[in-house]
C-alpha cells in the first residue's frame, strides 16, 4: 500500500473511487451525490484539497481529505489523516461524520482520542405519511422560508442547541455566527442538495421577528427530499410543534410529487428518534460522528 498526497494526484487517477462513492450514496441513501463530487473534482484540479490517496498495485484503493475552518478541521474521509491533522499548529478541534460504505471507522478514531456518537440516516415513504395532527400552535404564524429569516433563524438554532448533544458534534450550533454560516451552507451551497423553500417553514408570534421553530428542506435527488434542519425554541418544546412542522414539510413535498424524505439524527437524541419513528421514518443506515478533543 502506497500513500500519496492528494495534491499530487489527478482526478483521472481517483475517478473510479468517486464513481463508486456516488453509487453508494445513490443505492444506499437515495442521494444524488454528484454535485458534491463535482465540487471535490474542481478542488482536485486546482490541487487545492489537502488529504491523501492509498494506491494498491498502482490503482487508487481509497482517498480522504480535510478542510480547515479557523481552528477546526473537518474530515471528509479517513486514511492517514488523523495523526497529521493533530500536528497542525493551533488546531483545537477536529470533526468527522463518516458514512461507512467500505467498513467500520470507529477504531482509528478511538485510537486518536475522538469522542464518538452514533447517528442514524432515516427514510420516510411519503405515500405512507401518517395523518397529520394539529400542533399546539395557538396564535403562532406559519410562514414559508424567506431569506429575511437568515439572522432570526441563526439565533433560533443557537438557542435551540444550547446544552444539546448536536452542539457537541457540530460547534457551528454553539454561536450565532456559526449558526448563520451553517444556514448559508445548507441553503446557498449544493453540499446538502438543492434547497426547497416551498417545503421549508418557520413559526413565529404575530408582530414579532423572533422565531419559535423552523424546518428546512432540500432536494437531494429527483423525488427525494432531505430535512436539513428542524428545531424548536426551548420553552416551546414538547407541545407538538416539531411534529407539526415535519408533517407540514412532508405534505408540501408530497404535493410537489416527491416520493421520499430522509434525515439524520443523533441516536442519543431519543425524543427526536421516537418522533420520527412515529411519523413513519425507519433507519436505513447508522454512521459515526467523531469529535476531537473530548
Amino acid at each position: 500500500m502506497n500513500i500519496v498526497d492528494l495534491r499530487q494526484t489527478t482526478v483521472r487517477q481517483i475517478e473510479p473511487l468517486l464513481e463508486e462513492e456516488a453509487r453508494h450514496w445513490r443505492d444506499e441513501l437515495h442521494w444524488d451525490y454528484r454535485g458534491a463530487l463535482e465540487l471535490i473534482k474542481r478542488f482536485l484540479d486546482a490541487h487545492a484539497l489537502a488529504g491523501c490517496v492509498a494506491f494498491e498495485n498502482g490503482s487508487a484503493a481509497g482517498y480522504s481529505f480535510y478542510v480547515l475552518e479557523d481552528q477546526k478541521g473537518l474530515i471528509g474521509g479517513l486514511e492517514e489523516l488523523l495523526v497529521s491533522m493533530r500536528a497542525i499548529p493551533h488546531l483545537a478541534r477536529i470533526e468527522a461524520q463518516l458514512m461507512p460504505f467500505s467498513g467500520p471507522v470507529d477504531t482509528p478514531l478511538l485510537d486518536q482520542g475522538f469522542h464518538l456518537y452514533t447517528r442514524q440516516f432515516m427514510l420516510l415513504d411519503l405515500q405512507k405519511l401518517h395523518e397529520a395532527r394539529s400542533g399546539a400552535s395557538g396564535s403562532m404564524r406559519l410562514n414559508r422560508w424567506n431569506d429575511r429569516y437568515f439572522e432570526p433563524c441563526a439565533k433560533l438554532i443557537y438557542l435551540a442547541y444550547a446544552n444539546h448533544v448536536d452542539g457537541e458534534i457540530n460547534d457551528q450550533y454553539c454561536s450565532r455566527g456559526g449558526a448563520l454560516k451553517f444556514l448559508k451552507n445548507i441553503i446557498l451551497l449544493p453540499g446538502c442538495g438543492q434547497f426547497v423553500p416551498g417545503a421549508s417553514f418557520i413559526l413565529n408570534e404575530p408582530g414579532s421577528d423572533e422565531l419559535i421553530a423552523a424546518v428546512l428542506t432540500s432536494e437531494v435527488s429527483p423525488g427525494v427530499g432531505h430535512t436539513t434542519q428542524i428545531c424548536v425554541l426551548p420553552g416551546y418544546q414538547g407541545h407538538g410543534l416539531g411534529r407539526m412542522l415535519m408533517q407540514t414539510s412532508a405534505e408540501a413535498l408530497r404535493s410537489m410529487k416527491f416520493r421520499e424524505l430522509t434525515l439524520t439524527v443523533t441516536s442519543d437524541n431519543r425524543t427526536a428518534v421516537q418522533l420520527y419513528e412515529k411519523l413513519g421514518f425507519h433507519t436505513i443506515k447508522s454512521f459515526t460522528a467523531g469529535v476531537w478533543p473530548r
